[in-house]
């Protein structure tokens, strides 16, 4: 049942207003850049859309809202996409959270978006933990009070009329997405209560009643508004909504995001579910019950307050000339600061009235809304170019660098009084003074500047705003435009020398100890010109170390040199243990890693932390001759792991799959999503021809949306489960019992030589397990596959289809969508035993 609220901290009843026609300028004189900025003037309506993860916005709603309505518009977001897979580079965790969380930082830009994060640091309990499938567990994982406490302090600051969730609270929805949406629908009511979170209040936040919330309905039937997004091009940005939101989402390379839409109908449906005002079966627009803009509050202030009433009227005719002015840059310019003027004045007559308090500071802060986004306005209209370079960017404590600011008017208009500063963090020197003056249209200036950093100042940090900006400032007319301006390059301080290790984890077989360990430890030297540089290995008590070298002489800023350690592991190796890495400069000693996070589509970011290569031993037995390929997908590392660890194993290439010998290997793997390749599909009857003249080929998991395709790739049928948010097991926990091959019952031990060759599985085998169980089982298969396990999550029906093998020909062909790479990537010993004896199944009657 929909539920009904009262307003009850506005004075007033609001009513529908009808929003009137607005006429986009046409196509042929368009200047997005500035359309852009002008049409947020045009209402006072705030909006925001919540989701989980990067990628979770609604971006053909988010585009038509912003970029078509003007309306000021938010993404909030939970967290930052840890746990999922990185489908560009081999980060994972926290240096995947930094790739979404910049792919999600451009996709808002390209969107006009204002993107909020719930998680605001490396490692927050509002962590990508992986797949849930409760709201129970994910609160549990990311802590109710915090994340419920965050919501309501963004929903408190940002201000939105609107919210829309992502998902519905369904069970066939990601337990993240659910927890989002049951937070929103609860805060609707409670960022309103001042006994909610009341120390919000002390620190000057004040209560806040959204007026309209809806969730996505699937159809226009039981959908409230139906906003159609596909069929008709804006003639500014000369695209469709739809397509304006995927020309965003294509920037969420990491996770493959993105299509090419044509030209035709296409809907977002929403279900309004609570509302300040009466919910009607149906809605003409997203507007309706809202004050659309400031001549819509002021006709509520009728016989109240004329002197506010008069000054909103002022400032939405002072808003609407600037619109007007569109597409000249020189006109809209001006009208911006006597619109900025024309606020000033506003605010001074609503602080000075008699309103009542929460009246008086809605209506303020919706002004302080209009001059950002007039300064914005000014900033494109100005057509002033401002570039900050700073000359060193890679900044290291007790370091300097000098920073020159280069101004350029490009415009028709005399910038008058322009002054620069820098914005540093405190404790930084800043030298250099600059006198305003005015700047010419066609005119040149630089201003130049010298840093310095304290010798106590932090390391660079992904997820905090640039430590170093540029403030402009320049009056036009009466009033004044102040913003500021990013470097740039990236600009971060880092360690004298970072430590890197290579491996970064040490795997040691107890049934084959190898009587030395090779550690390298790359040092890159992040100080300007020349450095020396003495490196050490934190050990094991009764473990030795011998370096290749000493002391590391570095010449230039950003040069590496590699340190070969030999460690002899002591008589005692414990079953997890950690070498740390350090390194002495100018008497200052470092154990940072630095990530270098650079793809071309994000702003350059990195990722440091403690400079550490952590170890485990266990016994692992692998067959003597077993000989195994691996073909890399790019979403694993597993074959390096298992190189390191001993086996036989050879990287397979493209050539080796069309035309290699394959008959050499014992077994083929196939690493997860490899049919993404082409090369595999095409090539596909060769992987069969291995198998039928006796070779072993592992699958291992795919979604439906990879390329294979399990009714021909596979030698007996079989199908991906869908919808696959639901064929998989995320307690990593979840019990694992045996299959008879005679009877469908399970059991706690099997003979099976799955798990007994080399490898006599255990209990403890399953323990332990990161992040998950299983993904992507297969919900229908040929009776030639034989079945091994089953699992399932709390108060769930069992899946056993997490390894089929059959026989073909002579050989076998297996499947398994057990997350193989999680566990040996994440030095879970039981993985290593399980996959090996998955990989040596072809030698078991060898021993027999």
């Amino acid at each position: 049942m929909k539920k009904i609220l009262t307003l009850a901290l506005l004075s007033f009843v609001m009513v529908s207003q009808l929003v009137q026609p607005f006429s986009k300028p046409s196509a042929f004189d368009h200047d997005e850049e500035l359309w852009k900025v002008i049409h947020p003037l045009r209402t006072t309506t705030s909006f925001i859309n919540t989701g989980a993860h990067p990628d979770d916005e609604r971006s053909h709603l988010l585009t038509y809202m912003s970029l078509g309505e003007g309306a000021r518009t938010g993404s909030l977001i939970a967290n930052r996409g840890e746990g999922g897979q990185n489908q560009i580079g081999h980060e994972l965790g926290n240096g995947l959270g930094i790739i979404r969380s910049e792919e999600l930082i451009e996709a808002s830009d390209i969107a006009n978006v204002d993107l909020i994060m719930l998680s605001k640091d490396l490692s927050d309990p509002i962590y990508d933990f992986g797949f849930s499938k409760t709201v129970e567990e994910t609160l549990n994982e990311w802590t109710e009070e915090i994340t419920y406490e965050r919501l309501i302090r963004e929903l408190r600051l940002y201000r939105p009329e609107i919210l829309f969730t992502s998902f519905l609270d369904v069970n066939t929805e990601h337990g993240h997405h659910r927890t989002m949406t049951v937070l929103t629908v609860r805060a609707f009511e409670d960022a309103a209560d001042p006994t909610v979170f009341p120390e919000h209040l002390e620190e000057g936040l004040e209560p806040w009643q959204a007026k309209k919330l809806y969730l996505p309905a699937s159809n226009n039937n039981n959908a409230t508004l139906s906003i159609e997004v596909g069929n008709e091009i804006d003639p500014v940005y000369g695209k469709t909504y739809a397509q304006l939101g995927e020309d965003s989402r294509y920037l969420h390379k990491s996770q493959g995001m993105g299509r090419d839409l044509p030209v035709e109908p296409r809907y977002v449906h929403l279900d309004l579910i609570a509302s300040v005002n009466p919910i009607p079966e149906k809605e003409d627009s997203i507007f309706d019950g809202l004050d659309f803009n400031f001549t819509d509050t002021a006709q509520q202030l009728a016989g109240r307050d004329n002197q506010v009433r008069g000054a909103l009227l002022n400032v939405q005719r002072a808003l609407d000339h600037v619109i007007d002015q569109y597409p000249s840059r020189a006109q809209a310019l001006i009208a911006a600061h006597a619109a900025i003027d024309e606020v000033a004045k506003a605010k001074d007559k609503v602080a000075k009235s008699k309103l009542n308090e929460q009246l008086k500071s809605d209506l303020l802060f919706k002004l302080d809304v209009k001059v950002d986004q007039l300064t914005k306005v000014s900033r494109v209209a100005s057509s002033l170019d401002v570039v900050v370079d700073v000359a060193n960017p890679t900044l290291t404590r007790d370091g300097s660098s000098s920073v020159t600011v280069y101004l350029e008017n490009n415009g028709d208009n005399t910038l008058s009084n322009l002054d620069v500063a820098l914005n540093v963090p405190d404790g930084w020197v800043v030298d250099g003074s600059v006198t305003s003056s005015d700047l010419q249209p066609n005119g040149q200036r630089s201003v130049s500047f010298e840093v310095h950093v304290p010798a106590d100042e932090a390391f660079f940090h992904p997820y905090v705003d640039s430590v170093l900006t540029a403030q402009v400032s320049y009056d036009v007319g009466k009033a004044t435009a102040s913003y500021s301006v990013k470097p740039t390059d990236t600009v971060a301080v880092l360690p004298h020398v970072a430590v890197d290790f290579n491996p970064s984890q040490i795997s040691i077989n107890l049934l084959d100890i190898p009587d030395q360990i090779d550690v390298e430890m790359v040092l890159t030297n992040y100080l300007p010109g020349s450095a020396t540089a003495n490196p050490s290995l934190e050990i094991p008590e009764g473990w030795s170390a011998t370096a290749s070298v000493d002391e590391i002489h570095f010449e230039n800023q950003g040069d590496t040199e590699v340190v070969t350690f030999t460690v002899t592991p002591g008589d005692t190796i414990p079953e997890a243990f950690e070498v740390v890495g350090q390194v002495e400069v100018d008497g200052l000693t470092f154990a940072t890693t630095v990530q270098n996070i650079d793809y071309e589509h994000i702003k350059k970011s990195y990722y440091l932390y403690e400079s550490s290569a952590s170890g485990v031993a266990f016994e692992l037995e692998i067959p003597e001759g077993l000989k195994v390929g691996y073909f890399e997908s790019g979403f694993d590392q597993i074959a390096d792991y298992l190189i390191n660890i001993g086996m036989d194993l050879t990287k397979l290439t493209e050539d080796d799959i069309i035309s290699g010998d394959l008959s050499q290997y014992d077994s083929i793997v196939l690493g997860i999503r490899a049919y993404r390749n082409n090369v595999l599909p095409q090539n596909n009857d060769r992987l069969l021809e291995y198998v039928e003249q006796g070779g072993h080929l592992v699958v291992q998991y795919h979604t439906p949306n990879d390329g294979f395709n399990g009714q021909t790739h596979a030698p007996y049928p079989m199908r991906i489960g869908t919808p696959s948010i639901r064929w998989r097991v995320t307690d990593k926990h979840a019990e694992v019992t045996y299959i008879e091959v005679d009877s469908e019952v399970t059991v706690h031990e099997t003979d099976h030589p799955l798990f007994n060759f080399p490898n006599t599985i255990g209990p403890a085998d399953w323990d332990n397990w990161v992040q998950e169980r299983a993904l992507y089982f297969p919900m229908e298969w040929d009776d030639s596959y034989q079945t091994f396990i089953s699992m399932a999550d709390p108060g769930e029906d069992p899946f056993v289809s997490g390894i089929l093998m059959a026989e073909y020909g002579e050989g076998t062909y297996m499947l398994t969508n057990l997350v193989w790479y999680r566990q040996v990537q994440g030095q879970v010993p039981g993985g290593y035993r399980l996959f090996t004896n998955l990989l040596s199944y072809p030698l078991h009657h060898v021993e027999e």
